[in-house]
């Protein structure tokens, strides 16, 4: 039997690493070889995309992609790791806001903003995890980075109890922190903050509707029809322009060899990453053109017969 390829969207269940969850998979699938694309914290749920077999390759396209969120922010109270998990550092009594501040301040985040990521990430300062600079007790300084927002819109408000709480829906760019965002959020409304809940929506381009629990990956395998449920390398890096070869230069292609961009449809103008097919419909692979305005194989996904 061939080996499985393409892409499987899971729903992460709370309790669980990414890494736990890419474990539990090739317990189930029996592979090895399988990805994942975009770390998500323990307690967090929702869209994580799984790469298996050859569909590996892709994991540095699709993880650039566009992520979607639902959070929810509690006003009145800070943590150490800006999530409910961690220490209590500021407590109100009571917080008083308006649904119209709100929905101000949260429209004065879309766009391009800067974020300071949070102690409790992954991010290297020095070689070393900011978390685990964290749990030794240490703080250090980081350097803030840009970020973009490009929706976000509240979907559920709870002003009327002593700590509110809103919830959320933001479409960001990769590297948002929402515990952070939560954070900035709560100090636009000159009170503290924490994210006390956050499910990922889309990722990678794939909404939640599309996702599998690790229980229906289970029952796919036992079926034998887990392939027909991954979506196929090229699909999922659908955002690259598709471009068509000759027939008589489609082995040249898979073969390595640098094409004139005039022969491919419809003729590649621009320099960048595309997918190039044959002229039947078989995906060839992931090429580039170049700054001599030849196409260049990047990642070849067809083989010679």
């Amino acid at each position: 039997m061939s080996e499985l390829s393409g892409v499987l969207a899971v729903f992460k269940p709370a309790g669980f690493t990414s890494h736990d969850v890419v474990a539990k998979a090739r317990r189930i699938i029996g592979m090895k070889r399988i990805g994942h694309a975009g770390t998500l914290d323990p307690q967090v749920t929702g869209v994580l995309p799984l790469c298996l077999g050859r569909a590996t390759r892709i994991v540095e396209y699709i993880q650039e992609l566009p992520k979607e969120y639902i959070a929810t922010v509690r006003l009145g109270l800070s943590t150490d790791t800006e999530d409910i998990t961690g220490t209590v550092l500021e407590q109100l009594d009571e917080v008083k806001v308006s649904e119209a501040d709100v929905r101000r301040v949260l429209d004065s985040f879309t766009g391009v903003i800067s974020q300071v990521p949070p102690m409790y990430s992954a991010v290297k300062v020095d070689g070393k995890r900011l978390y685990e600079l964290a749990r030794a007790g240490k703080t250090v300084e980081r350097k803030s980075r840009e970020v973009e927002i490009y929706e976000l819109e509240a979907t559920e408000l709870n002003l009327n109890q002593p700590h509110p709480e809103i919830t959320f829906r933001v479409r960001c760019s990769k590297g948002t922190y929402i515990r952070t965002l939560c954070v900035d959020i709560g100090q636009a409304l000159a009170v503290p903050a924490v994210m006390v809940k956050l499910t990922r929506t889309m990722s990678a381009g794939i909404p939640v509707s599309r996702c599998l629990t690790l229980e229906q990956i289970a029952e796919h395998r036992e079926a034998g029809t887990l392939q027909s449920v991954l979506i196929p390398a090229d699909e999922a890096i659908s955002h690259l322009p598709r471009h068509i070869v000759t027939e008589e230069k489609v082995r040249a292609a898979i073969s390595g060899q640098r094409l004139s961009s005039r022969l491919v449809a419809p003729e590649v103008k621009v320099s960048g990453h595309l997918r190039l097919y044959a002229p039947g419909g078989d995906f060839l692979g992931i090429f580039e053109r170049d700054e001599d305005g030849a196409i260049a194989p990047v990642k070849v996904f067809a083989q010679n017969d």
